[in-house]
């Protein structure tokens, strides 16, 4: 049996933010009807968190539920809880139309820290960043590719983007992070 490993290895980057990819996390895709109560029960046993609002993630120490769309959550856990908590949900939603998938070696995870890491963000994504509050996720694009982020801190950003384009998100990230291109210069 092969070992995990992330796709960067956990590269870091250091600019006017540290960007860098946060290693591997368990995801699980979760689509249904997000307003049954046998959804709602097993997203709380999975992750220990109610089924979030439209566009947003709840959180519950290192295990979150995130929205994506009007049926759709991704569920993250630790990675090595991930196949456990996927055959957990299958299993509860027997019967019921739903689909569990674990797309852990799928996706990549990275983090933006510093007091301007929404500029970074700003830069690759268009979305409106006035007033994005902790909790808050976007489906979106990062430049060319698939991306979605939240505001997991005061200071930082989550983004989650698929595995095969690892290389390219980080290689924008780190552009759009380098020291002199601030957006607003202090």
């Amino acid at each position: 049996m092969s070992r995990a490993v992330s796709a960067l290895h956990g590269e870091t980057h250091k600019g006017f933010v540290e960007v860098a990819e946060a290693g591997l996390r368990g995801m699980i895709t979760l689509r249904g009807d997000l307003a049954s109560s046998r959804v709602k029960k097993a997203v709380k046993a999975a992750v220990g968190t109610a089924v979030p609002a439209r566009r947003r993630i709840e959180t519950n120490g290192e295990k979150a539920a995130a929205w994506m769309s009007p049926d759709e959550l991704l569920l993250m856990v630790p990675h090595a809880e991930a196949p456990a908590t996927a055959a957990a949900l299958a299993e509860a939603l027997a019967g019921e139309h739903h689909l569990v998938a674990e797309v852990s070696d799928a996706r990549t995870v990275f983090t933006i820290r510093g007091a301007r890491a929404a500029e970074v963000l700003m830069k690759l994504c268009p979305v409106d960043m006035d007033g994005f509050a902790e909790g808050e996720i976007r489906r979106t694009r990062a430049a060319q590719v698939a991306a979605a982020f939240w505001k997991s801190g005061p200071e930082e950003y989550s983004l989650v983007s698929f595995r095969s384009v690892a290389g390219y998100v980080m290689g924008l990230l780190e552009t759009a992070s380098r020291p002199g291109s601030e957006l607003f210069p202090a």
